[in-house]
């Protein structure tokens, strides 16, 4: 089986070799970074239609971690704000994401989400939070973002720093089916043209292994199967303590 998938995965690098050397040459990210947040529109919609309910029992334990001066959460990959309706009335949002087109979306989402307060919006990693001091937030959320990382472990290493003591980290990711199945063969087949489309999304991270290994104080993950299409059905959800 595993020289079927990489003779299959070459026959797909051949297929997407046009958009291979685009990025190469440097035409295709740049392109796709500006389309890209009119695609999530659309596809953050039909999430939080699908997902809303495990949005909502996740996020309502965002109180539970605010300090004596209320809740600050700092959102990395923050995309349009699609998070934003299912968090506590009152709370301060400092937002990062790395594509400096979603500012326009995401001041609009946060004009409509009278709940949240938009601090700022800083153009940043995951992997690089230094902009945010350290110890000076109570959560960090992190939806559908670790699958597109470079460095997930470098991602859950800032979100600990940027914590203050006892604050957690929310995450909701979708990972890589188990070995034995088709879900499993077919993700890794199409991934080399998937990462072009998804904005450089993975379907092949087992993202549950960082997270156990990382250093939180206490972490609470559970595996769910989403009702989202097959490709990325299955999910890691929860939150660690810092």
């Amino acid at each position: 089986m595993a020289f079927v998938t990489t003779v299959l995965q070459l026959m797909v690098e051949i297929l997407v070799l046009p958009l291979t050397i685009l990025q190469y040459i440097g035409i295709w990210d740049p392109f796709y970074k500006r389309v890209f947040p009119q695609l999530m529109c659309k596809l953050a919609s039909m999430i939080n239609s699908k997902m809303g309910k495990v949005k909502k029992e996740l996020f309502d334990k965002l109180p539970d971690f605010a300090s004596s001066s209320g809740l600050t959460v700092l959102e990395v990959g923050c995309g349009t704000g699609a998070n934003f309706q299912y968090y506590p009335w009152g709370c301060k949002v400092i937002c990062t994401d790395p594509n400096p087109n979603f500012q326009r979306l995401l001041e609009t989402s946060g004009a409509t989400n009278q709940n949240v307060k938009l601090e700022k919006f800083l153009v940043a990693s995951g992997e690089d939070l230094s902009q945010v001091e350290s110890g000076s937030v109570d959560a960090v959320v992190c939806t559908f973002v670790l699958c597109s990382v470079r460095d997930i472990d470098k991602v859950v290493k800032e979100a600990l720093r940027v914590l203050r003591p006892g604050g957690a980290f929310f995450f909701i990711e979708h990972v890589v089916a188990d070995k034995n199945t088709w879900l499993h063969f077919i993700q890794h087949v199409i991934q080399p043209a998937w990462r072009y489309f998804g904005d450089g999304c993975y379907l092949t991270r087992d993202t549950w292994t960082n997270l156990e290994k990382a250093n939180f104080s206490e972490l609470n993950l559970k595996h769910i199967s989403a009702p989202l299409m097959s490709l990325f059905k299955l999910h890691v959800i929860g939150y660690g303590v810092k």
